[in-house]
């Protein structure tokens, strides 16, 4: 019986050196993220930790109510829930400033297994740099543990959460989901329809590197770009949609119109689901969000 080709066991060394290179590149990765995480949380003033105790998941829980209020008590995620994540080395992660709890975000292994991380839930004061930093933590964390992407949902028509998502992470639409959670009757939600955008953060391409290190992805507005979806005195208009670059506006406030004028709210909601959903499941892509001119979608045909 003979043993191993000389061919053979160059093309096995071959395959042991490119496996120990890509795990090398992916360890170099991980730290810099750590870095990156640890600079983001330092700017923001906060400490960033997992979270692995019933009292820590009571303190995510009150933060959680304080920023959603829901008429009917339920919150975003119990308790019960964090705790069994947590215990099944899922995402629980808080921060602190000083002692106080002003952040925390909580996600789940999602498919493809091994590969995605999918971020449930992420509450935080907004434009104090805490959800950045809790994000850049994430993505750390993500990271260390070889996953590639992480996901989540958002409502497009929250411009601030369109901006941070698109541009500020770096994070990319794939799919619309009308009325994705059905009824809410929380603070932020009640009174309207629960249509959801499903980004992922592709956490290895170079402008969610770029954005990490505070460098945001620029919206690039495409010269041609026709106007699909635009704003006339806080009502939605639709225009051409047939072009190879579509813009689709977003209401100045949606939560704020909501309150005061709940009919425009209504038919911001279907407009921008008519447009921007059927632009994503005829197969265009969002490359980017201008904070003037909305969604930037190209066909890619």
């Amino acid at each position: 019986m003979t043993g191993p080709s000389s061919e053979d066991v160059r093309a096995e060394a071959t395959v042991k050196n490119a496996a120990e290179s890509a795990a090398e590149a992916a360890a170099e990765v991980a730290a810099e993220a750590g870095k990156t995480a640890e600079v983001a949380a330092e700017a923001a003033g906060v400490r960033i930790a997992e979270l692995f105790d019933l009292g820590e998941f009571e303190r995510v829980r009150r933060l959680f109510d304080e920023i959603w209020r829901s008429e009917s008590g339920d919150t975003p995620i119990s308790v019960e829930l964090m705790r069994a994540l947590s215990h099944a080395g899922n995402y629980v992660a808080g921060a602190y400033r000083d002692d106080l709890l002003v952040g925390a975000s909580v996600g789940f292994l999602a498919a493809p297994a091994g590969h995605v991380l999918h971020s449930h839930v992420t509450g935080a004061p907004s434009g104090r740099g805490v959800g950045f930093a809790l994000k850049q933590h994430q993505r750390a964390w993500a990271l260390e543990r070889g996953l590639e992407h992480v996901t989540w949902t958002y409502d497009p028509l929250v411009r601030r959460n369109a901006h941070f998502n698109l541009v500020k992470l770096g994070a990319r639409p794939e799919s619309y989901l009308p009325s994705f959670y059905g009824t809410m009757d929380d603070a932020i939600n009640v009174g309207d329809e629960s249509d959801r955008i499903l980004v992922r953060w592709r956490l290895n391409a170079p402008h969610v590197i770029a954005a990490a290190a505070g460098d945001p992805y620029p919206p690039v507005v495409p010269a041609g770009a026709a106007a699909g979806l635009r704003d006339q005195y806080d009502r939605p208009v639709v225009g051409a949609v047939d072009a190879a670059v579509i813009l689709v506006a977003v209401p100045r406030d949606v939560e704020t119109l909501r309150r005061a004028d709940p009919r425009a709210a209504r038919a911001w909601r279907r407009a921008v689901r008519e447009v921007l959903g059927g632009l994503l499941g005829q197969g265009a892509a969002v490359t980017g969000f201008h904070p003037e001119s909305g969604y930037i979608v190209e066909r890619t045909g």
